[in-house]
């Protein structure tokens, strides 16, 4: 039988106290479920196979841009969604082919279009000016790189509005309901016969499986007006985007990619009848519930009534939680120094980071086992946008990264801790 995540995170944390990955001399590290990752990767080819229907699934490599988890996830089917030319330069380190691989970003250069162009990757367009610059880059005939165009459905926003892609006023796309949009997309289409694909994102944390159908239903409504205008199959691939939430409440993952998929059966049944391609785009959903930030308690005190467990992970690691805690709050888990979980009447206290604002807090008045120096303390579900996105506040160096695996657990190093020497030489010294 297969041990449940939540088991294996919590051998893996005591197993990286005994061998020494967490210390005195390296207080804070992430860890990630190497098998949790190929799991989940498995559940999304599981959930959008269809048969007769052609799915590529990318990963959105700013949700955990390392390059080993990047190959790792390559190995199970799954390609790249870059955004940057840093990301398309990790994708292509990590081996994913060309093929796989599908560029966004709403403010792509002219080299970044020439070098999508000259490895035959997919680019989607973001707006009209963009199209006019692939006019003049685009061969003759036919190009090897499949091209779309991003459209903003316009359907709404989540419960969290920086995370929200398809509102009023949203960056990206080609705002759909403003006026003359559509006819603009339906001639911008018929003008250009290299314009295969159509491209929407409409999820991300906070939007609702409804949501995210209707963004992708309009899409999909449009690319049939787009064919019918052209009067053949113009459009033959509908990169739906990811954004599929997390659950941070709790270690049951909800909603899943099977529940996405049946959400978009209903909504959209033509999207499975074998007329179209997709392509998916999914981050946090892959990775986020396999990561834990593991940290040291460096200090326990106490100010106007209140405990206060001073650790090493704050903002550096978690600037979602740090800056935006009632859209992003993250479980605490309370540890002995040996990484078992602590035993204890709950206590009403704040777990703080070492950055030196006052706002460095990652919970606060959070009831838990009393914290105390030597401590540790596991935040889980950070496998996505936590430790594999630093942020370099008091030019804390950047944790290592571990991966585990197995019974033992094996363990892998992701990424290796930055020394001090690393960071004074990246900041001009």
């Amino acid at each position: 039988m297969t041990e449940e995540p939540a088991a294996r995170r919590e051998r893996a944390l005591r197993a990286a106290v005994e061998r020494g990955l967490i210390g005195p001399d390296r207080p804070v590290v992430g860890l990630l479920d190497l098998d949790g990752v190929r799991a989940a990767a498995a559940d999304l080819r599981a959930a959008f196979a269809t048969p007769g229907v052609e799915v590529t699934h990318t990963f959105a490599v700013k949700a955990a841009s390392l390059v080993p988890v990047l190959r790792l996830l390559s190995e199970e089917g799954v390609g790249a969604e870059v955004a940057s030319p840093g990301e398309l330069a990790l994708a292509r380190a990590a081996g994913v082919p060309p093929g796989r691989i599908v560029l966004d970003s709403p403010a792509k250069t002219p080299d970044e279009l020439r070098e999508a162009l000259a490895l035959g990757i997919a680019l989607n367009a973001d707006n009209p000016q963009e199209l006019a610059r692939l006019d003049r880059l685009v061969p003759p005939g036919t190009t090897a790189a499949p091209l779309g165009l991003r459209v903003n459905p316009q359907v709404g926003a989540g419960s969290i509005g920086a995370m929200s892609t398809a509102t009023a006023t949203s960056k990206f796309g080609v705002a759909l309901r403003d006026e003359g949009a559509v006819d603009w997309v339906v001639r911008a289409y018929l003008d250009r016969p290299w314009l295969t694909r159509l491209h929407t994102h409409t999820g991300s944390q906070g939007v609702p499986l409804e949501l995210m159908a209707a963004g992708v239903r309009a899409a999909y409504e449009l690319a049939e007006r787009i064919n019918t205008a052209a009067g053949r199959r113009q459009v033959t691939t509908l990169d739906i985007g990811g954004g599929l939430p997390v659950n941070f409440a709790s270690d049951e993952v909800r909603p899943g990619f099977r529940a996405y998929a049946d959400a978009l059966r209903a909504a959209v049944p033509g999207l499975f009848d074998g007329r179209y391609a997709l392509v998916t785009e999914f981050g946090r959903s892959l990775v986020a519930k396999q990561g834990t930030i593991l940290a040291r308690v460096e200090y326990a005190k106490s100010a106007g009534g209140r405990a206060i467990a001073v650790t090493h992970a704050g903002a550096q690691v978690a600037t979602r939680t740090v800056f935006a805690p009632g859209a992003w709050p993250l479980r605490v888990l309370a540890l002995d120094p040996k990484g078992r979980p602590k035993d204890g009447e709950p206590v009403v206290q704040d777990v703080a980071g070492p950055c030196c604002f006052a706002g460095d807090l990652v919970a606060t008045a959070r009831e838990l086992p009393l914290l105390a120096e030597g401590d540790l303390v596991a935040l889980p579900d950070t496998g996505a946008y936590y430790f594999s996105t630093h942020f370099s506040y008091n030019s804390l160096p950047r944790p290592a990264v571990h991966g585990y695996s197995g019974p033992g657990p094996a363990f892998r190093t992701l990424r290796r801790a930055q020394t001090l020497e690393d960071l004074v030489r990246e900041s001009g010294g």
